[in-house]
């Protein structure tokens, strides 16, 4: 719009008359922004006029839509100035001399002298009950479409407003609690939290995600979370509060699930761990009863093994949780009856809410029922252990006094032990087999040496006696062959005895002070004696003693020496070597076979032989395994460096004596 002005940029007395009693408030500026009129309709729409030096508008009263203020030089007729043409009309916010805010929309027009704007004029247009009714409207539906509950309430905690979330949440309609007090909705022991609530809005305190409960219409409690803020009037003043709850009982159901599930998780490892760990009937039984009894929240709980006599009525107490012994024997163990045979059949689980009740209950004499004194059950749960044979070893068995304490995932969670129960219990009878044939074994083994030592004995007396008395050197030599015969059969027996020794722990030591150097040298000249071929080289240092059993020591380097000369037949030679520091260790080293790696961690073992050794070396593989038993008694080590085609270095390390 472009309209005539005088040269100072005044409107002409033609707009003044025209705009003077004009109904929308209007601003002249000339071209430098000072305010040349402004009509009455301006001055009430911000109660006060314009001060004589004031530029385009009344300073800090005009704002955009956000809040930020506009500055003079970004004033729309300004702008429109600067750039010679009016811009379009946009909207803003004024600030009123009484504080409050309206909304408005400025038109602008350029006002002509001559050829060049002189300055210009621009509108108001107040669109406040507009952009307050629209923004009510959009409010309310908001609220209304909300699925949270929004209230409002007094100070005094009288309920003013109420949506339909809050119908949803609460049950509740509008009709049945608008104006009644805010505590029907506290259930009593959290009364007090409504005057800790409304003390926080009187301070002007936002009360943000407040967890709690809260009453349904019908009676049981919800978990909600809360946020309250205090509403102020127009001028600040506090007078109620806006309080939105959110039902978060799927939430808190879904973490104390969560919860549980980590439990189950945590006792199931922990049974996981004690399955594996031992073998020990009783000790995993008793555990598995602790801890299914812990997780289904049973007052007691106890396994029965299914040992039936002859008329198919007795079954065994194993184990117990929760109660004294006492409670269970002095009433008798439970029978074959209704309620415990499907149990014991291996027909399925029982788990019954009050088995008062129960039609199988109370049908079997003398008692009908439970004894007098016995502890009281009205919760019952029961679930078979059966083995992967499919036969039942027995059934766990929990009981509460009160009803419908065992829930479907109990069945699940201790249906699931049971299985691992079962494998167990296999496991542990295997176990004991295995024990008494390892007795057995082991009590043979010594029978069988001691009776062959005895012949063993006789053999070698006589072949002694030949020895003596034949001097033709053919028949001398088969005596001789015979009696190396008779050796190798009887270190065997010892080493066969010794093994049965070790493993009943009888194996015993006698200690004595002595020169070692001495003592070896006197093992070397009996093996030499006894037809070892190899020589034995090796420096000796100064006397070392030690305290140890001489025999068990000189079987130990007996075996290492005939093992190095029986593993190096190519050679002739074996070479020991020794360190001495508080303790001797002892190298003995041959240019033998050697062995792959994989035979080192090995070799130590009960009748471990490497199956590439050629089947005219002779051995039961016991040799090493009583070397390190004999060592470590000794507070020792012994261990073996190997290379294949290379030969092999065995050291054993024990204390030296104390000085005396």
């Amino acid at each position: 719009m472009e309209l005539s002005a005088t040269s100072s940029g005044n409107p002409g007395t033609e707009l003044v008359r025209a705009f003077e009693n004009a109904a929308i408030p209007v601003f002249f500026c000339n071209s430098m922004g000072a305010i040349s009129f402004s009509n009455e309709a301006a001055h009430n729409l911000l109660g006060r006029r314009p001060a004589k030096d004031d530029r385009w508008n009344i300073p800090g009263t005009l704002f955009e839509p956000d809040g930020r203020p506009v500055a003079p030089e970004n004033h729309p007729l300004a702008v429109s100035l600067s750039a010679g043409r009016a811009v379009a009309p946009a909207e803003f916010m004024i600030r009123c001399a009484d504080s409050g805010v309206k909304f408005v929309v400025i038109h602008c027009a350029i006002l002509e002298s001559g050829e060049s704007a002189a300055g210009g004029y621009y509108t108001l247009t107040d669109i406040t009950a507009y952009k307050n009714s629209t923004q009510d409207a959009v409010l309310s539906a908001i609220v209304e479409s909300s699925e949270d509950a929004i209230i409002s309430k007094d100070l005094q905690g009288n309920i003013r407003s109420w949506n339909k979330g809050a119908e949803r949440v609460f049950g509740y309609t509008a009709d049945e609690v608008v104006g009644k007090h805010i505590s029907i909705l506290i259930p009593a022991r959290l009364q007090q939290e409504e005057e800790t609530i409304i003390n926080s809005i009187r301070r002007g305190e936002k009360i943000d995600h407040f967890q709690t409960r809260r009453l349904h219409k019908n009676g049981h409690e919800i978990d909600i979370s809360l946020t309250v803020s205090p509403v102020k009037d127009k001028f600040g003043n506090i007078y109620g509060a806006s309080k939105v709850a959110r039902d978060i009982t799927e939430r808190i159901v879904g973490e104390e699930s969560r919860a549980r599930s980590a439990e189950r998780i945590l006792y199931l490892n922990t049974i996981g761990r004690t399955l594996s760990e031992s073998l020990d009937l009783q000790e995993i039984l008793q555990k598995v009863t602790d801890l299914t009894t812990s997780l289904t929240g049973a007052q007691f709980g106890a396994f029965f093994y299914n040992q039936v006599d002859k008329k198919g009525e007795t079954m065994t107490l194993f184990t117990l949780s929760g109660a004294p012994r006492e409670a269970f024997e002095k009433f008798g163990f439970p029978r074959n009856t209704a309620v415990f045979h499907p149990t014991f059949s291996g027909h399925g689980v029982i788990r019954v809410d009050d088995i008062t009740k129960d039609d199988r209950y109370g049908k079997n004499a003398p008692h009908y029922g439970m004894p007098q004194g016995h502890l009281p059950v009205t919760s019952y749960l029961a679930v078979p252990v059966i083995s992967s044979a499919g036969n039942v070893a027995g059934g766990l068995f929990f009981g509460h006094p009160e009803p419908g304490v065992f829930k479907e995932e109990h069945e699940d969670l201790v249906t699931g032990i049971a299985s691992q129960a079962a494998i167990a219990i296999d496991n542990s009878k295997l176990f004991e087999e295995v024990k008494t044939l390892s007795h057995k074994k082991d009590e043979f083994i010594a029978m069988a040496t001691h009776e062959l030592k005895t012949p063993l004995t006789s053999m070698t007396g006589y072949l002694q006696m030949l020895q003596l008395k034949i001097s033709e050197p053919g028949q001398r030599l088969f005596v001789d062959k015979a009696m190396n015969q008779v050796r190798k059969l009887n270190a065997m027996i010892t080493d066969l005895f010794d093994i049965s020794k070790i493993q009943a722990g009888k194996l015993q030591l006698n200690y004595s002070r002595f020169a070692f150097f001495s003592f070896l040298r006197e093992i070397i000249e009996s093996l030499r004696t006894s037809g070892m071929q190899h020589q034995v080289h090796y420096e000796q240092p100064a006397e070392v003693f030690i305290e140890a059993d001489k025999l068990r020591l000189e079987q130990v380097l007996s075996n290492l020496l005939t093992n190095a000369a029986k593993y190096s037949p190519d050679r002739k030679q074996i070479e020991l070597s020794f360190e001495v520091s508080d303790q001797l260790t002892v190298h003995v080293q041959d240019r033998g076979l050697g062995m792959e790696p994989e035979h080192i961690n090995n070799i130590f073992n009960q009748f471990y032989r490497v199956e590439s050794v050629p089947r005219n070396i002779s051995g039961l593989g016991l040799g090493l395994f009583i070397s390190k038993e004999i060592v470590e008694r000794h507070h020792g080590s012994i261990w073996v460096k190997s290379v294949k085609g290379e030969g092999s270095v065995f050291s054993f390390r024990i204390p030296l004596a104390p000085e005396i």
